[in-house]
């Protein structure tokens, strides 16, 4: 299995990219392309004294600026590492690709340089949430700020399909996001998304309230990306303040003492609220697995976006998505 790579998306890059793959050319037994700067990727290889051996790259001295138009990824960026590695997937020249570039650049380029599953009326960014009950997906977390029903219809049967091939959760539990739990709750996008959820095959719980997410007992929360969006960076905002607080609460001796009775405890709730042991976001809709690294990943979170591409493909998460979007009605 091959997956590509961009080396230089991201806060940390090259270096703590590289770092990611040579551990997962190790540990997972995957073969590696690199999108970048050839001479840069060799130098970095041999100053971190990394094994990468038979790593292929594809050249290119361009990187897509983050404050870049998303669209100008199809000109001016066309040969920026982010663009030749969503090409490269289109070509076949990888089964996945993983990237902590540009969002905007990411979700565009892949709708229209490495195309859609068939029948996909748009890509949906699906993070992976902590809650009390294991990370669950939220979806759309805003690739789509404005959607119509039936796209939050097909949000659900990707996000089901996701966590049923990677996570092997048999029969995902779904809902929509919506300011109440009644089916009579929300605006006319929420109403009608509700009746279609209703008739799609998954397993669909109805709505769901924003506060009621971090319990875990849904596995996958559909909503506009909009909303999505703001969602996800409350809860981003919520996380970190939790963790000054922790800081606060064991400073000073006393609360260091405090802390070893505790430790255990602590260190089972920072692997749960760190992102970086997930690895990335899925783009979900594209043809192929899009990883959507957090920009300040480290080698950690790389090497798992790379573990968590290579589960995309061993579940084969893509001719599943396609198999049950086949058997819906058309225009849903």
């Amino acid at each position: 299995m091959k997956i590509i790579v961009d080396a230089f998306g991201g806060d940390h890059a090259p270096a703590e990219v590289l770092k990611g793959c040579a551990l997962a050319q190790k540990e997972l037994q995957v073969d590696i392309v690199l999108t970048g700067h050839e001479q840069k990727i060799k130098q970095a290889i041999q100053q971190e004294n990394l094994s990468l051996p038979n790593v292929e790259i594809i050249h290119t001295e361009e990187v897509f600026d983050i404050h870049a138009q998303p669209q100008s990824i199809l000109k001016e960026g066309k040969n920026t590492s982010l663009a030749l590695g969503l090409r490269a997937l289109r070509e076949g020249k990888g089964d996945a690709f993983v990237s902590a570039g540009s969002t905007g650049g990411l979700v565009t380029g892949a709708t229209l340089l490495t195309k859609r599953i068939k029948g996909v009326k748009r890509a949906a960014l699906a993070p992976m949430l902590p809650t009390v009950q294991g990370r669950k997906m939220l979806l759309d977390a805003g690739a789509n700020l404005e959607c119509r029903p039936e796209m939050l219809a097909q949000f659900a049967v990707m996000g089901s399909a996701y966590m049923k091939c990677v996570k092997e959760i048999p029969n995902p539990k779904v809902a929509l996001l919506n300011v109440g739990a009644e089916d009579t709750k929300g605006r006319e996008l929420e109403l009608e998304a509700y009746a279609l959820l209703q008739n799609a095959p998954i397993n669909f719980c109805g709505n769901i309230e924003a506060r009621e997410i971090p319990s875990g007992n849904i596995d996958v929360v559909v909503s506009e990306g909009f909303t999505g969006n703001a969602t996800l960076k409350c809860y981003e905002g919520m996380g970190a303040m939790f963790r000054d607080q922790i800081k606060k609460w064991f400073s000073g001796v006393n609360g260091k003492l405090a802390a070893l009775l505790v430790l255990n405890n602590l260190k089972e709730f920072q692997e749960q609220m760190d992102y970086k042991s997930e690895g990335g976001a899925i783009l979900l809709g594209i043809a192929y697995p899009v990883i959507k690294a957090h920009g300040s990943s480290d080698a950690k979170a790389f090497f798992n976006a790379i573990r968590q591409a290579k589960k995309c493909v061993d579940g084969n998460m893509i001719a599943e998505i396609t198999r049950i979007l086949s058997t819906m009605k058309e225009g849903v």
